[in-house]
């Protein structure tokens, strides 16, 4: 069977279906081509499903009205045609990669067994499948142990603790959240895990997987130390999904080469989301992914002037837990360096914390924790780049009222 449509979008991630509703809205016909067995949902919100928050269809994203159940296994730029798994092929005039990225995995001794499969227990955390796998496995008690401690393995230590589990989360880095947050704000997410139950090793390195008749028993760090384990999660971060663009030839370096036209190395070939490498960042997270989808919509549909120039990423989470959430935003360099001025509120009772870094008249950086009252205010002065009045102090920009 061959599909001949203007617009085919390959990935029906978040970055893919809010492209081809875009292009439905705008009138131009596209061919959505998933590989995945659900609707389209949105990634960001699955530990909310492993928590029991949301039921699986109440994260689902609104369908688009042509949509393909098929693995791509290859392009060929010359033909202009797709190879399907299953032996179909698909025509595109103007082909989309938004094929988001896959999971990190470790190279821990005994992860994989002979037929390259994770033993039973271990689980990656990425997609649907990963999450309703761990859904089912978890129960009160199971002994758990997350290995990662950026935003997704602290999403999913959470998770797994609020379902009842015994949680140990061990990372690497020094501090919880490193890449986002300082270190008075690390604290505050470590005292919200460990409050949860969740026991935290920093600085050490898991080295190896133990299992028995094909299933986790345990993980053993670089220090000898044994950590008793039925479940594992895997969650090391991601990294950019290219091979179908290497196999077509496409430039690729650490991501999917593209310009602000969003377009590859082939004029006819575009790219999107966490697979995509724009001016030398892969961002890896949903509102950059939505903003190139609405432009390369804009640019599809005839609109020649609309161009991507890069997004000021804000990082947002909510830890849900069984008394009230806890909330944290991000965005910009929260580290401070000489010469800058800092403003910083907190209240250790609350377990709240605020602090922006102001340099050269600019707002460059802030945390906020637990109160979130004036992060719309800050983030549109940090992505406005502007100079910041002078008529008032500094610590106006963290009252509830500040920079509005």
């Amino acid at each position: 069977m061959t599909w001949t449509t203007r617009v085919v979008v390959i990935g029906a991630g978040l970055a893919g279906a809010r492209l081809a509703r875009r292009l439905g809205e705008l009138g131009v016909p596209a061919l959505l081509v998933g590989d995945e067995g659900h609707p389209p949902y949105n990634r960001v919100l699955l530990a909310e499903v492993l928590a029991g928050r949301y039921a699986p269809e109440v994260i689902s994203l609104p369908r688009p009205e042509h949509l393909v159940r098929a693995r791509v296994t290859a392009i060929d730029r010359a033909a202009r045609t797709l190879r399907c798994a299953d032996g179909s092929s698909i025509a595109y005039g103007t082909l989309v990669l938004a094929t988001g990225s896959n999971p990190v995995l470790p190279p821990l001794r005994g992860l994989f067994a002979d037929d390259h499969r994770l033993p039973e227990g271990v689980h990656a955390f990425r997609t649907m499948d990963d999450c309703l796998g761990l859904a089912k496995a978890v129960r009160p008690g199971v002994r758990a142990v997350v290995v990662g401690g950026g935003l997704l393995g602290v999403s999913a230590a959470r998770a797994l603790a609020v379902r009842g589990a015994q949680v140990v989360l061990a990372q690497q880095a020094e501090r919880l959240m490193e890449r986002q947050l300082d270190p008075d704000a690390s604290r505050l997410v470590l005292r919200h895990l460990t409050d949860l139950g969740v026991e935290v090793h920093a600085e050490c390195r898991v080295r190896d997987v133990r299992c028995v008749a094909g299933a986790v028993r345990s993980v053993e760090l670089a220090d000898g130390y044994a950590l008793d384990a039925d479940l594992v999660v895997l969650a090391c971060g991601v990294r950019p999904r290219t091979g179908l663009a290497e196999q077509g030839g496409l430039a690729v370096d650490q991501g999917v080469l593209v310009d602000d036209e969003l377009r590859t190395s082939d004029p006819h070939i575009h790219a999107i989301g966490d697979c995509a490498r724009h001016d030398g960042t892969v961002y890896g997270l949903a509102a950059p992914a939505l903003e190139q989808a609405d432009t390369l919509a804009a640019l599809l549909a005839g609109d020649a002037g609309a161009r991507y120039t890069g997004t000021r990423c804000l990082t947002r989470l909510t830890l849900t837990g069984p008394d009230s959430p806890f909330d944290l935003a991000a965005f910009g360099d929260p580290q401070a360096r000489p010469g800058d001025d800092v403003v910083r509120l907190a209240d250790a009772t609350r377990g709240t914390y605020r602090k922006v870094v102001v340099r050269d008249d600019r707002l460059v950086g802030g945390v906020l924790v637990g109160e979130l009252g004036t992060v719309g205010a800050l983030a549109r002065a940090w992505e406005g780049a502007e100079p910041l009045p002078h008529d008032g102090p500094l610590l106006h920009l963290l009252t509830h009222d500040g920079g509005s």
